[in-house]
């Protein structure tokens, strides 16, 4: 009788003390489709703005629990062929955003329509009002993020960390952040075709308004809208 109390009281130890953990297991287990892009592209870097407050609304934004990169396989797998090719120049790829919750898209949705915020008016759309974001294909009320095959993204050196200059940093919502904007130097011009030609070519379709965000085109979902969290 005592050895079998024993035992069992060693089963509710260990069961105890696995729960947590496969808890926090199935807690964190992507939907079918999706990965962690690293986990595909071991030398990507991150720099995920709406996990912090370093973005157009100035605070950390709904879903992004965790400073993780979800995007789907088939975008992952695409990703890693542009970042290859790049490896072979010295640079790689940096990813500002790629799945973003609904919950977000929501919340840019809310401040658009909040006219007493314009804290980071200077910075982000300092030309255009922010009622007219949406108007001007700036913020959507549905984005291809939410789908899981669009991502944000630049060039960094891989030897020095430095990002190449685009000619106008990411997330400004003006003119000067269209691929083919005149005003910026030959060297700010040729670096954005050369991201754009390498996406381009494996797969991805770039926006005419932002030089970072590109969609890729035969996407695996394409209709369809998920807001599960980021962590």
């Amino acid at each position: 009788m005592k050895k079998i109390s024993l035992l069992a009281i060693l089963f509710f130890a260990v069961s105890s003390f696995l729960a947590p953990a496969n808890a926090q297991q199935a807690l964190t287990q992507l939907p079918e489709g999706f990965v962690y892009a690293k986990e595909v592209i071991p030398k990507l870097r991150t720099d995920l703005r709406y996990y912090s407050s370093n973005n157009f609304i100035g605070k950390p934004i709904n879903g992004y629990v965790q400073p993780k990169c979800i995007v789907t396989k088939e975008a992952a797998e695409a990703l890693n062929n542009v970042q290859e090719e790049l490896q072979k120049l010295g640079f790689g790829l940096l990813i500002y955003d790629a799945y973003r919750p609904q919950r977000a898209v929501d919340q840019f949705i809310a401040w658009v329509n909040d006219s007493t915020d314009t804290a980071m008016k200077d910075k982000y759309y300092p030309n255009i009002d922010k009622k007219d974001l949406i108007t001007q294909q700036y913020i959507a009320e549905k984005s291809g993020h939410s789908r899981g095959s669009s991502v944000d993204l630049t060039i960094v050196s891989l030897t020095t960390g430095h990002l190449l200059d685009m000619g106008s940093p990411y997330d400004l919502f003006d003119e000067k952040s269209a691929i083919d904007y005149p005003n910026i130097t030959r060297n700010q011009h040729a670096v954005r075709l050369l991201l754009k030609r390498r996406m381009e070519k494996h797969g991805f379709k770039s926006h005419p308004k932002e030089w970072w965000h590109f969609t890729l085109a035969k996407e695996p979902y394409p209709n369809k809208y998920f807001d599960f969290l980021i962590e």
